[in-house]
């Protein structure tokens, strides 16, 4: 009996070394990433110090958008956002996994009472009963309930990513439909405006007619104008209409007006913090979650391998019996059992080799798909800074171009009352004048929107609630 179980331990030991060299019981390590350059532009990492120990994406959401209705709004968004409530609950989903698969480490027991009657050619009667508690246990030899637990771990940790994804995404969009509406607001009231001072041009035009100092043709044209830009007020109504029922949704509620600031009253960063690519792999939610299906498929294909390898089960049966052949009869009396078994995969049709091919090539997937989402944050960060620097760019000959056509304006007004210019050309430098002045305000909206985009880029608001 002695050698028989130092043979025994031989065996499992024998096992435990091999399986070991097999990398089954190894945990997931992050592959090798080169970030260099992934910004593409220095002067994204220009400030190297600051860079490594500030990141954009680290600060908090309400000390980036300081608006304080904007602030009211998000409040909301994180607290009634149906995709976020959902992704919530996709976490305690995954807790409840992990705990199973934790559990699944201990041995299991149930009550499994039975009982009989039985007659032979009409004889008595006779009346059995078991009552046992079954228990049994998986020896974890292979590493398949280790992989699975691990498994399930990755899986929690991919839902957490994905929860903080979808928040981080609800600000973004929430801010970028909020100053959406500030821009078409700014747009309606300029235009507005513009049709105020158009239906004046046309009135002063037809009193120009009457003295003879112009034509029908002019005063058509100046009524067509009018009509246009009256037509645009409908378009610009529409879109601000629109734009508010769909942050409506994003706030989990009906589609309601939407009470705002304006443009002008925003605050833009001095200066714009993207920190150093290697920090996406720890503040990008996304990128965390692509990570995460990796470490999944890694440990899937550690169960896999371990299908080919014995499993060793034991089961256990204690209970009351009043029947145990001619061992035990009335009155009843205690039973106990115990089972060990040792199952060695021999020929399973090809289905162990083909779930690990599967497995194997899931690995390479995920693997790849990491690596494109590191990319692709990559070019998320570039196209923001590069919006943003843009915009600033625009802005500023925008601004020029509104001096100069200001500057028009009034020239050929001057012209006008000396006689050396029409009434159409006024109206031609006006509508110029309007032209660049919506633009202005849209570039505005871009420079925002470039914040927005490179926080959220750079993982910002994706922070734990309460943090």
């Amino acid at each position: 009996m002695k050698q028989a179980r130092i043979k025994l331990q031989g065996i499992c030991i024998g096992m435990m070394l091999c399986l070991s060299g097999c990398g089954i019981y190894k945990t997931y390590e992050r592959p090798e990433v080169n970030v260099a350059g992934l910004y593409r532009d220095p002067y994204a990492v220009a400030d190297t110090l600051r860079a490594d120990t500030f990141n954009m994406g680290k600060v908090n959401w309400r000390d980036l958008f300081r608006d304080e209705k904007l602030q009211v709004l998000i409040e909301k968004g994180l607290a009634n956002n149906v995709d976020l409530q959902i992704a919530r609950l996709r976490v305690e989903e995954a807790q409840a996994s992990l705990l199973a698969s934790r559990l699944a480490f201990l041995p299991s027991l149930s009550l499994a009472p039975e009982g009989t009657i039985s007659s032979y050619d009409r004889s008595k009667a006779v009346k059995t009963y078991q009552l046992p508690l079954v228990t049994s246990w998986e020896a974890d030899l292979s590493g398949r309930l280790l992989n699975a637990s691990r498994g399930a771990y990755a899986s929690l940790l991919q839902s957490e990513a994905y929860r903080q994804m979808t928040q981080s995404s609800l600000i973004a969009n929430i801010a970028n439909s909020y100053y959406t509406l500030l821009m078409l607001d700014e747009q309606f009231r300029i235009t507005e405006s513009t049709v105020d001072l158009w239906r004046e041009n046309v009135r002063v035009m037809e009193a120009l007619k009457e003295i003879g100092t112009t034509n029908e043709a002019a005063i058509v044209q100046s009524r067509a104008n009018t009509h246009q830009a009256e037509a645009s007020l409908y378009d610009l109504s529409q879109q601000i209409r629109e734009t508010e029922n769909a942050l409506s949704i994003l706030l989990g509620e009906a589609p309601q007006w939407i009470d705002r600031s304006t443009l002008d009253s925003q605050e833009l960063p001095v200066e714009l913090y993207p920190g150093i690519p290697v920090q996406l792999l720890a503040n990008r939610p996304d990128v965390r979650y692509a990570e995460m299906q990796l470490a999944i498929a890694y440990y899937a294909t550690n169960q896999a391998r371990a299908a080919f390898y014995p499993q060793l089960s034991l089961t256990g049966t204690l209970g009351w019996t009043n029947s145990a052949g001619s061992a035990v009869s009335n009155p009843g009396k205690m039973i106990l059992s115990a089972v060990a078994s040792l199952t060695q995969p021999i020929f399973n049709r090809g289905i162990n080799i083909s779930q690990l091919r599967i497995a194997q090539a899931q690995q390479e997937e995920a693997a790849l798909n990491f690596q494109q989402s590191l990319l692709v944050a990559g070019q998320e960060v570039s196209n923001a800074l590069y919006q943003y620097e843009a915009s600033g760019g625009k802005i500023t000959e925008l601004e020029a171009q509104i001096d100069n056509l200001e500057k028009a304006v009034d020239y050929t007004q001057e012209l006008f009352r000396s006689g050396e210019s029409s009434y159409l050309e006024i109206l031609t430098a006006q509508q110029s004048l309007l032209g660049a002045q919506l633009n202005v305000v849209s570039e505005v909206f871009d420079q925002l929107q470039a914040v927005v985009n490179l926080y959220k880029a750079l993982g910002g608001g994706s922070e734990t609630p309460g943090q």
